[in-house]
């Protein structure tokens, strides 16, 4: 039989053990220096220094492979990326070092991608993908093939369940009391759940410079086949790390974990079942409000990497029942985090920050659900990008049209207990810095607070300020809707001194 084949096939070259070995080894040194510099300190100079460790050791593991003029445009192009972090490392200087190494590490070892759609395509994978290959390149180490299949199925869900644990420990002083008891306590005096999650990460981050591995299209060449075509055998080594038996072992200790979790906020948190002694309220409140948001975000890249649309995954029934049961336990868990931090706000007053933090979390529970509606209707995740992009728009829009200052300085003096007999004393400082709309606010306090000149004083910049506001070149309708409501109050108490 003859047949002509003409397929594309995406060229990931097998890892020789021995090498393999080695470029661990430098991940893990790599991995001893970021602790070093990095762990627990402030960031700076060490920043740069690890930053040029990675250069020098992905250099040296990848040196045999390099073409040397690309090479040295990449080397130009990390120290341009090194100057801005030297000069003062910031939101813009550090993005600006990342993207340098990244884009010299595309330039100098995959010189197959030329267009601006196959480097951007590079550049996604690299970032999305790599950082996780480090754990079953790891295990290619052993020869025992079976072993180090079966290790590698449940590598990544153990991982992340780690990851997980430490977040939840984080967040409720409970779970990490329990984590505390499990573990020997001369070992925990030595290595900390913080410790093991950032070396962990570094070797991730560290991992795709050191052992670089880029997705190439290859195309067969023409061939004719005497008698029939077989396809090619499985290769015995290679495992799916992210294949339909990996995401579900995940999705089932995952959905074990966030359970577990569930019902301590079920039985402490929406029941108000008394905590043990030493733990009050206010504290398990903060503690967990952020970290939960960190695992609702890490929970849903999990389920856009497992559930690619059109992937083995996404088309297992029991796969997609088990992640909109875990999905619905994320949205959950952000109802839980709202819950946790209005109840601190209601003993530490309302401010901008946490105010953002309730949107912010709206706005992750959303995503939530519509990553459920993406799965759930076999939508793209182009369709899943621009829903949270609309989302994002009509909140921003709405948030805008918004008077927090004054919205903040009432609940804050309605709460307060000089008002309401309970909470915390209004603080008139931070009152003063929202501006002129916390002048009806600052009026009830003043007439409280009576004899009180010095906030008097400082009440009469705000009303300078208010005043400017109203000259025709600074009008709006919220300054207007101000004034109209001093004029009446002022009005209302003939004793007063009317306000502008």
């Amino acid at each position: 039989m003859t047949s002509l084949a003409t397929t594309s096939t995406t060229e990931i070259k097998p890892i020789r053990p021995s090498a393999l070995s080695a470029k661990l080894a430098l991940a893990l040194v790599l991995a001893a220096l970021a602790d070093f510099l990095l762990y627990g300190q402030r960031l700076g100079l060490s920043l740069v220094i690890m930053a040029i460790a990675i250069a020098c050791a992905s250099l040296l593991a990848n040196h045999a492979t390099l073409d040397h003029r690309r090479a040295a445009i990449g080397g130009a192009i990390v120290a341009l990326g090194l100057v801005p972090a030297a000069e003062e490392l910031n939101t813009l200087s550090f993005p600006i070092l990342v993207a340098a190494l990244v884009v010299a590490l595309l330039l100098a070892t995959n010189p197959e991608t030329t267009g601006l759609a196959d480097r951007t395509r590079a550049l996604r994978n690299f970032v999305l993908i790599n950082p996780f290959r480090v754990f079953p390149d790891a295990l290619q180490i052993f020869n025992m093939s079976a072993l180090t299949r079966s290790i590698a199925l449940w590598f990544l869900p153990a991982a992340l369940s780690t990851v997980f644990i430490a977040l939840f420990a984080a967040a409720n002083p409970l779970i990490e009391q329990w984590v505390f008891l499990l573990n020997p306590k001369c070992i925990l005096d030595y290595v900390s759940f913080p410790r093991v999650l950032f070396w962990t990460m570094m070797l991730a981050l560290v991992w795709p410079f050191i052992h670089v591995r880029w997705r190439r299209r290859t195309i067969a060449t023409t061939t004719v086949v005497d008698g029939p075509v077989h396809p090619p055998l499985p290769s015995q080594v290679s495992a799916q790390f992210l294949g339909p038996s990996t995401i579900l072992r995940s999705l089932i200790l995952f959905n074990l974990l966030f359970a577990a979790q569930s019902i301590l906020d079920g039985i402490y948190l929406w029941g108000h079942v008394a905590l043990p002694a030493n733990m009050t309220y206010a504290a398990y409140a903060h503690r967990g409000a952020y970290p939960l948001i960190a695992t609702a975000l890490l929970a849903a890249a999990f389920v856009l990497v497992a559930m690619r649309p059109g992937g083995s995954a996404e088309k297992s029934k029991v796969i997609r029942l088990l992640v909109y049961l875990w999905v619905g336990q994320n949205v959950l868990l952000v109802a839980s985090s709202i819950l946790r931090l209005d109840l601190y706000v209601d003993r530490y007053m309302l401010t901008y920050w946490r105010i953002a933090a309730f949107i912010w979390m709206g706005l992750v529970a959303l995503g939530l659900i519509l990553i459920v509606a993406r799965i759930a209707l076999d939508h793209t995740n182009r369709w899943l990008v621009g829903a949270n992009l609309i989302a994002l728009a009509i909140v921003l829009y709405t948030v805008s049209l918004v008077n927090f200052d004054a919205f903040i300085s009432d609940y804050n003096l309605a709460h307060s207990s000089e008002m309401s007999g309970k909470g915390m004393m209004i603080d008139t400082d931070y009152l003063l810095t929202l501006g002129p709309q916390a002048l009806p606010a600052l009026d009830k306090v003043i007439a409280h607070r009576k004899g009180d000149d010095c906030l008097a004083r400082r009440r009469d910049r705000l009303v300078e300020a208010q005043r400017l506001n109203m000259v025709w070149r600074a009008w709006s309708f919220r300054s207007w809707r101000l004034q109209r409501r001093l004029d009446a109050g002022a009005k209302s108490q003939p004793g007063n001194q009317p306000a502008g």
